[in-house]
């Protein structure tokens, strides 16, 4: 399917990527193999040297594999153009996680001595990762409030070790929005990468590289695959030079490819993408509304409600709102353990992104390893609830959250 053929993600979600070989199966099947043979050694040479196209070793490329980053490369250039008006090219690296994705987004496009820049509201093991692993071996992290483009610039104009400017929008899980355009406009009068992280918006609500960015990741893990069913991550960068060499060395060494199942269920996903998301986000809005107006609730963030600060900026750059929602009851801590300990459909897990709701309490989950100071610092309070909103009738989700909040 040539995707300039189609006017609808939904369509693409359903036929990109689609591999057109093993006895012209319809649903792309799983090569469980760890190698390729070779028809001569002049062909197995060839293919290691990049002479030739095809596969060597399911570390560097598997069909399904290849199948699933497909998929995702037409979704996140789908109608998109480069600087010279013709369509975008992007490619794409299926990871294990989506962890291991930013790992090697970041260790590809840094070194010693250099210095990223990233929000502070960010998802827990991007922040630890940053902060913790990554000093290791010379590379500095600075936080800041993104929205500030002010502050922003005088970071930049006085500290040219920063090489690369990372985005999480929204962001986890207090839902910060952050204009991509402006941070693309103004990183890139300081030679800076921008990357980010399009987890909680997939393709369908958002497309960074419209704004700029170079690099854009995934956890495939939550909203592309959508069911809970399998881990993985994706890598995706505009040029092409630097994907084809530095990043995929980067990405072949350090062995975080993913597997031919995790790809499988990950298409069989994505092919739902738009149903789903269309209503994620239809019920996030009325949970948020429903939270906004009961008096137990003192706090809801939620960018698709008014109220939120950067409801404005969210209206700019995404379709839709997304899924996910964070709040805080009037009791705090104890209101909040309380709260979830009463709910009966809503389900407790970390995680987001299923067709179930799930709900969570990040000051001791998806970001426990934070100290309690910097998580204030970045909005999450010990007494803040996370909610990924799933796909139940509305009627049951607003029943079950009343009656927990009794």
């Amino acid at each position: 399917m040539r995707v300039d053929d189609v006017s609808g993600m939904g369509t693409v979600a359903i036929h990109a990527g689609r591999w057109e070989t093993a006895e012209h199966a319809h649903i792309t099947p799983i090569f469980a193999t760890s190698a390729y043979t070779f028809d001569s050694a002049e062909q197995g040479m060839n293919r290691f040297s990049g002479k030739e196209a095809g596969f060597t070793y399911s570390r560097f490329g598997n069909p399904t594999v290849a199948a699933a980053a497909q998929l995702i490369e037409a979704l996140e250039a789908f109608n998109l153009k480069n600087e010279r008006g013709e369509p975008l090219q992007v490619k794409a690296l299926l990871h294990a996680s989506g962890q291991a994705a930013m790992a090697t987004m970041f260790l590809s496009n840094l070194s010693a001595g250099d210095a990223v820049l990233s929000g502070r509201s960010v998802y827990g093991g991007t922040y630890e990762f940053l902060q913790n692993l990554i000093s290791r071996f010379g590379i500095r992290s600075r936080f800041a409030d993104m929205r500030d483009l002010s502050n922003l610039a005088d970071i930049l104009s006085h500290d040219p070790t920063i090489k690369l400017v990372h985005l999480e929008t929204p962001a986890n899980p207090t839902m910060q929005c952050t204009d991509m355009e402006a941070v693309c406009k103004l990183a890139k009068q300081f030679n800076c990468l921008v990357t980010a992280d399009n987890t909680f918006a997939t393709p369908y609500l958002q497309q960074p590289f419209q704004y700029g960015v170079d690099f854009v990741f995934h956890s495939t893990t939550k909203f592309l695959n959508g069911h809970g069913s399998a881990i993985g991550g994706v890598l995706i960068g505009r040029d092409g030079e630097l994907m084809n060499k530095r990043v995929t060395q980067t990405f072949k060494l350090l062995g975080s490819n993913s597997n031919p199942f995790d790809a499988f269920l990950l298409i069989q996903g994505v092919k739902t993408l738009a149903v789903r998301m269309d209503r994620h986000c239809s019920n996030a809005l009325a949970v948020a509304r429903f939270l906004s107006a009961h008096p137990a609730v003192a706090v809801v963030n939620y960018n698709g409600l008014p109220s939120h600060p950067d409801h404005a900026v969210s209206c700019k750059q995404m379709k839709q709102h997304g899924a996910v929602l964070s709040f805080e009851l009037e009791g705090g801590y104890e209101s909040a353990v309380r709260f979830i300990d009463k709910l009966r459909i809503c389900v407790r897990a970390v995680s987001l992104g299923t067709v179930d709701t799930l709900v969570s309490h990040p000051a001791s989950m998806s970001h426990a390893g934070m100290l309690r100071a910097e998580r204030e610092a970045a909005g999450i309070s010990d007494g803040l609830i996370r909610m990924s909103v799933g796909l139940e009738d509305i009627s049951d989700l607003l029943s079950d959250l009343d009656q927990a909040l009794l």
